[in-house]
């Protein structure tokens, strides 16, 4: 009795575990949904408020906002190429650390974009522009080289395939279609043998009529046919 009672206990111990643990996963799992959640709608409220400003405002403040939207707009179709990649292509994980590498300098260049977007000297900030034109498109240029390199990779394995699967097709079609090569000699074949038949019965009649008995009386050679298709000789008649 007392094993039976420490059995359920243990029971009762694991089972109470193992509900605080999926419980954990799933806070866990619902904490880290909310906050994507929460970044994605502050992502979204951000460029939308940049794009606003870069065609609604002209001078300085225009200027950094496109210099901004520009920025997160290369950076991040960048990141999701890479990532969608490397699920498939383990040779770009490399191209995903220089990537990470690079994501810091964007990162960096963003917030002192973002600082400047506050700063109230613009005669100031319009000396810096040229400068920060230059450090945005040195990082958008780098990464739109890894996007567009690992589109162009993922088109020529595309393409490597397709001509491999075209291949293989016109030689699977070639084999379904045998039967125009072999016809040929299939015919010539069914030829002689109808030949060697038609011989062999011509034979076999021909040692029948010189084995058997002579005729009592002589055929007429005009009623004689040789051909199936020729008429026969009608007889002599008297008046």
């Amino acid at each position: 009795m007392e094993a039976v009672i420490l059995i359920l206990g243990l029971l009762f111990v694991a089972f109470m575990a193992l509900g605080v643990y999926v419980s954990v996963k799933v806070i866990g799992a619902a904490k880290r949904g909310v906050d994507r959640t929460i970044t994605q709608a502050r992502r979204t409220v951000e460029e939308t408020t940049l794009r606003a400003k870069s065609y609604g405002q002209v001078g300085v403040a225009g200027e950094l906002a496109q210099l901004r939207l520009s920025l997160r707009t290369s950076m991040r179709a960048t990141q999701e190429a890479l990532q969608t990649g490397v699920a498939e292509d383990a040779s770009l994980s490399e191209s995903l650390g220089l990537f990470q590498r690079l994501s810091v300098h964007g990162q960096e260049l963003d917030d002192e974009l973002k600082r400047l977007e506050r700063e109230p000297d613009r005669a100031t900030v319009a000396s810096l522009l040229p400068g920060l034109k230059q450090r945005t498109e040195r990082i958008t240029h780098s990464a739109e080289s890894l996007r567009w390199a690992a589109r162009d990779r993922a088109r020529q394995f595309a393409d490597d395939d397709l001509a491999a699967l075209n291949t293989q097709i016109d030689v699977e079609a070639g084999a379904l279609r045998h039967w125009t090569v072999e016809e040929p000699s299939a015919g010539a074949g069914a030829g002689a043998g109808a030949g060697a038949s038609a011989d062999g019965r011509g034979g076999e009649r021909a040692r029948a009529g010189e084995e058997g008995p002579e005729a009592l009386t002589t055929r007429d050679p005009r009623a004689q046919t040789g051909y199936p298709w020729q008429k026969a000789v009608r007889p002599e008649t008297t008046n």
